[in-house]
């Protein structure tokens, strides 16, 4: 089990870098790595334009905490949401927040 959770958080890694934008905006460096993602079912929309958010782990002084992924709708037609992700920086992480964006 534990290698498909890391098979798993490498995947969901990988696809959170291949949709960020050149020049985003971070907020927060942080000296240690986020822990592996929890994972679970994450059920059936309830409504048609509902999106699933990703669970994701925030920096809250002095550690990592679970945010839970839930279902919500775009503020306004067009927008997708952007996951949040992690990325490699000097001696730490840089950590983007997950956001709405316009296609």
């Amino acid at each position: 089990m534990g290698t498909r959770v890391v098979a798993s958080a490498l995947a969901l890694l990988a696809l959170a870098f291949s949709a960020c934008p050149h020049g985003s905006v971070y907020f927060a460096q942080v000296r240690v790595g986020p822990p592996a993602p929890v994972l679970g079912p994450v059920g059936v929309a309830p409504g048609p334009g509902w999106v699933w958010t990703d669970g994701y782990y925030d920096w809250v002084r002095p550690s990592w905490v679970w945010r839970p992924g839930r279902w919500a709708r775009p503020p306004r037609p067009g927008y997708v949401w952007r996951r949040p992700f992690y990325e490699p920086h000097r001696n730490g992480y840089r950590v983007h927040s997950g956001r709405w964006v316009g296609r």
